[in-house]
C-alpha cells in the first residue's frame, strides 16, 4: 500500500498548492488552460489506447462494461458523492462535484494506476506508483487552481481504487499475463480520451459508467481458462 499512500499524499499536496493560486487568473485564462490540459489528457489516452491490437475484445469490453456500469449508475453515484462533499466542504456551488468526479476518474482509469497497483501488490515494487505520484501531484496543482477543492478529495477515490487493486492482486496473479494487462490498459486509454473530450466541453460522455469495462478483459481471460480446462 506504500505506493498508493504516496500517490494520495502527492495529490493532496498538489491540490493545496493549486488552491493557493486559485482565483488569481481571469476566466478566459482558466478556460484556455483547461482546453490545453484537455488536449494533453487526450494524447495520454491515445498513447495507452494503442497498447493492444485486439480491437474486437476492446469494443466488446466497452459495451459490456458500460452496460454493467449503467445498471449500477456509477456516474450518478459519483456525482451524488461529489455533491454531498460539496455541501459539507465547499461554499462555491457547481465546481466541487465536477472537479471531484473528473479528477477521480482521470487518476483512477489510467494504465499506471492499474499496472502500478498490481506491481505494488504482487512484487512490492512501487516505482510505477511513485512515478504516477509525481505526475498526479503536478496535475493536481493545475486542476485545483482551475476546478477547486473537489480535486483534493479525489485522493479518497484513488486510495480506495488503487488500494483495492493492490490487495486483490495476489488473488488474480495467475491471470495477469502481459496480454491481459495491455488489453486493460487499452480500454483505460480510451476512457481517458473520453475524459479529455468532456473537459473540452463536448457532449457529456458518462465515463464513470464505462469504468467496469477495464476489467472485462481480465474476466474474459479467467473464463477462457476455466472453460478450456
Amino acid at each position: 500500500m506504500l505506493g498508493t499512500l504516496v500517490n494520495v499524499a502527492a495529490i493532496i499536496a498538489g491540490s493545496l498548492v493549486g488552491l493557493i493560486f486559485s482565483g488569481r487568473l481571469s476566466e478566459k485564462y482558466n478556460r484556455t488552460i483547461m482546453q490545453a490540459i484537455s488536449l494533453g489528457v487526450i494524447l495520454i489516452g491515445l498513447k495507452s489506447a494503442f497498447a493492444c491490437n485486439d480491437f474486437i475484445l476492446i469494443i466488446i469490453s466497452l459495451a459490456l462494461g458500460s452496460l454493467f456500469g449503467e445498471m449500477c449508475k456509477i456516474e450518478h453515484r459519483l456525482g451524488n458523492l461529489g455533491e454531498f462533499l460539496e455541501k459539507k466542504f465547499s461554499k462555491k456551488e457547481g465546481s466541487f462535484a465536477e472537479g471531484f468526479v473528473t479528477t477521480s476518474l482521470l487518476y483512477c482509469i489510467g494504465a499506471m494506476a492499474i499496472v502500478g497497483s498490481l506491481e505494488s501488490g504482487l512484487t512490492g515494487n512501487h516505482s510505477t506508483l511513485f512515478a504516477k505520484s509525481t505526475i498526479d501531484g503536478i496535475a493536481a496543482i493545475i486542476f485545483s487552481s482551475t476546478m477547486g477543492i473537489g480535486v483534493l478529495f479525489s485522493s479518497v477515490s484513488v486510495f480506495l481504487y488503487q488500494g483495492t487493486i493492490t490487495l486483490a492482486a495476489v488473488y488474480v496473479k495467475p491471470f495477469l499475463v502481459p496480454e491481459v494487462i495491455s488489453q486493460m490498459s487499452s480500454v483505460g486509454g480510451l476512457l481517458i480520451v473520453a475524459i479529455g473530450m468532456n473537459m473540452l466541453g463536448k457532449n457529456k460522455i458518462k465515463v464513470g459508467n464505462m469504468l467496469p469495462a477495464i476489467f472485462i478483459p481480465l474476466l474474459y481471460y479467467i473464463g477462457m481458462q476455466i472453460f478450456i480446462r
